[in-house]
């Protein structure tokens, strides 16, 4: 099997033999798979891991216990729980304590030709969703996972700071709420992409202090995140939906004080993520800047990691 393999922060290509399946898993032929953030900051040692990486992807099931699964197109959650430990029992089975999570820890991910995943772990991609659509899929469940945490009122004035290959979906996503929403972006696409979808942005240097009921920060930086926390009123909500590595500076004080609420957000529902898709209430084709087969896959993360680009893809 062809893959793209990380081992000591070095991304290479290789031909490698995929492992036996387990109960209950299907064996999925990858037809797209997309370059995160979090799969560029891998590389860069973000996580130590070893392996295929990736999780985002659509394919197409060659294999499975159930018959009625085969040829189907999917997309797959990344997180695969045992069901028994604490926090699966309590619902709350993306933090399952024994979990592995697809191309990110102790599980190979989707930039190779196949991959397994529970069938409990599949969703079926609706007819009229394109491959190009589809594999925006986990990336547009997690920007849902906002809305399952907060609720976000019409009338509440809401900020994104940055715009990248999540804030774009986060923003669509949050516009859909009517709120007075206000992007804080950098580059000319970014830009253009959301003033097509009449989405409005601000400068950062605009953005009023102590005024805004809910800030995104998404920008995995310790300059967005203060920003964040300087924009929002006494009582906010700030969600921080990044990957951040390393440690920030944060003055805990001025929290306590203005009584901020801060909220991690990782993971979302992938079944109304495709209804959206489906339904053309969000459209991240625009998002695509070039398409790669496998083995120019360090070409595909050198461009990944160029400024302002947005979302690179495999085709396997």
């Amino acid at each position: 099997m062809k893959s793209l393999w990380l081992e000591n922060e070095t991304l290479s290509y290789k031909e490698n033999s995929p492992k036996p399946m387990k109960a209950n898993e299907a064996l999925i032929r990858v037809r797209l798979a997309g370059i995160c953030s979090t799969d560029l900051e891998m590389v860069r040692g973000y996580y130590p891991f070893k392996g295929v990486p990736g999780h985002e992807f659509v394919g197409e099931v060659v294999e499975a216990e159930d018959e009625n699964w085969v040829g189907q197109r999917v997309a797959g959650e990344i997180n695969v729980t045992c069901g028994i430990c604490e926090q699966c029992r309590n619902g709350r089975e993306t933090h399952c304590e024994d979990r592995t999570t697809l191309g990110i820890h102790n599980r190979d991910g989707v930039f190779a030709q196949y991959l397994r995943l529970p069938i409990r772990n599949l969703h079926r991609i609706p007819d009229s969703v394109s491959d190009e659509k589809a594999v925006f899929t986990e990336l547009l469940a997690a920007a849902l996972e906002i809305l399952q945490q907060v609720h976000i009122h019409p009338t509440d004035r809401v900020l994104v700071i940055g715009a990248g290959r999540f804030g774009q979906l986060i923003a669509q996503v949050l516009q859909l709420t009517g709120a007075d929403l206000r992007v804080v972006a950098r580059h000319p696409q970014q830009n253009k992409l959301l003033t097509e979808r009449g989405i409005r942005l601000i400068a950062g240097e605009d953005v009023e202090p102590w005024r805004w009921d809910v800030v995104v920060d998404v920008t995995g930086s310790a300059s967005g995140f203060e920003l964040a926390r300087q924009a929002l009123r006494p009582r906010g909500t700030l969600v921080m939906k990044s990957t951040y590595k390393g440690e920030l500076q944060v003055n805990f004080s001025s929290i306590v004080v203005d009584e901020i609420n801060i909220i991690g957000s990782r993971c979302g529902p992938f079944a109304p993520a495709l209804r959206l898709l489906e339904s053309g209430q969000v459209d991240p084709l625009g998002m695509i800047a070039a398409e790669y087969p496998l083995d120019r896959g360090l070409e595909a993360f050198e461009k990944a990691a160029d400024r302002g680009v947005l979302k690179v893809l495999f085709r396997p």
